[in-house]
């Protein structure tokens, strides 16, 4: 099919819940992926940060044949073993005891706030259910975990919302402390805030959170689906903070592109989930979990986190360089690990599509700023050329 015709095709028969970028993505290769007119771009979107090991890993492209020609799907009703074996490795390398596998960040986030609610009410009392989570934040588009997200322009237009959530900045611990009442169940944040703009906190943020959440009786659920997964230099993002969550939720880079979710959370937590309280008919196949056990294996064994902080130190000191070139142009550069964003003079689109005329695909984020998620093991002369390309970008949108 032409790429004029798909383009067609695409206008007339798919919602409209996106502005598609006019690029036909067809083939990937580690961090590379060309379009369907041939043309090369150095991918730093990772598929907004889900490919950490990179297209057409050997390991994974393997996992998927052997599985597909294997077993694809059976029902819950039944012991799968890869399921077993990607919670026992999940567990072994978290706080966790156990874990929930669902088909997404979203419907992680779900069983998050649903086993929160349950545990608070058979720890306290009936009306006890509140959410809190943080200004900025983003955690899904289903209707819990849209209203979960504390940004007014997500809400416009699906209301009424559901109840049950409250929302405090991000980053300031009294505001959060005076929130909590009788009410309250859990809080509900994200390590780092990615699509709010890429937002590092405090060091005593975490340890703060996880101070007055057992000080009230409460849970701490942390976000992981951006951060997690050796994104920021370890394997968990909560790993920065020295404090463990009592929920986690974790989907993007676990299966490396095929649609994943997971709830890991403490014995004591996990225990108020008893059969028929939950269920999903997808979560935790065979074939997810399978590539799962082998990017989650890869990830230990590459020791692909401690890469990831080490080239991420790089990637930040060059984007530093660019922000003291361009200092009318970049504001701030934030971030941790391979997640990056900086914080823009001139509107985020024009410099995205520069960059994407120059052959480098970016992400954007908050409500200026350039996000760079690359996998995990990009070379450091492609995180040269990136940022090269960057600074001509920059040039080109703010002269």
């Amino acid at each position: 099919m032409d790429t004029k015709r798909m383009f067609e095709l695409s206008d007339k028969h798919l919602m409209t819940f996106t502005k598609r970028y006019p690029v036909a993505l067809v083939r990937g290769e580690g961090s590379r992926v060309w379009d369907s007119n041939g043309k090369e771009y150095l991918d730093f979107t990772g598929g907004i940060a889900v490919t950490a090991l990179g297209h057409s890993h050997p390991k994974v492209v393997g996992t998927l044949r052997e599985q597909a020609a294997t077993l694809v799907h059976v029902s819950n009703y039944f012991h799968i073993p890869q399921q077993a074996q990607l919670a026992q490795l999940l567990c072994e390398h978290s706080f966790a005891d156990r874990v929930f596998f669902s088909n997404s960040g979203a419907e992680a986030n779900e069983t998050a706030i649903k086993l929160a609610r349950k545990w608070a009410k058979e720890h306290g009392s009936s009306d006890r259910g509140d959410i809190i989570s943080m200004r900025g934040g983003f955690h899904g588009r289903t209707l819990a975990t849209v209203t979960a997200t504390a940004q007014e322009k997500y809400h416009h237009g699906f209301e009424p919302l559901p109840g049950g959530f409250k929302y405090v900045a991000f980053n300031d611990l009294r505001a959060l402390d005076r929130a909590i009442d009788s009410r309250t169940a859990a809080v509900l944040v994200e390590p780092i805030q990615g699509e709010g703009g890429v937002i590092v906190p405090d060091e005593g943020y975490l340890p703060g959170l996880r101070k007055l959440c057992d000080e009230a009786g409460i849970l701490l659920i942390l976000d992981e689906i951006q951060t997690g997964m050796g994104r920021t230099g370890k394997l968990w993002a909560y790993e920065h903070s020295g404090v463990a969550p009592d929920i986690m939720t974790v989907a993007k880079a676990l299966a490396n592109g095929v649609p994943i979710g997971a709830t890991l959370a403490t014995e004591d937590v996990a225990r108020v989930f008893t059969p028929g309280t939950h269920g999903s008919t997808f979560g935790g196949n065979p074939l997810a979990t399978a590539v799962g056990v082998t990017v989650f294996s890869t990830l230990i064994e590459d020791k692909l986190a401690e890469r990831a902080g080490r080239v991420g130190t790089l990637m930040l000191e060059a984007l530093e360089a660019i922000r003291a070139k361009h200092p009318k142009a970049v504001k701030e550069v934030r971030g941790r690990g391979l997640l990056a964003g900086l914080d823009l003079v001139p509107p985020v689109g024009d410099v995205v599509a520069a960059c994407r005329e120059r052959g480098l695909l970016v992400l954007t984020a908050g409500d200026n700023t350039l996000r760079l998620a690359p996998a995990l093991i990009v070379a450091e002369k492609e995180v040269a050329e990136a940022c090269a390309i960057i600074d001509t970008a920059l040039k080109a949108a703010a002269p």
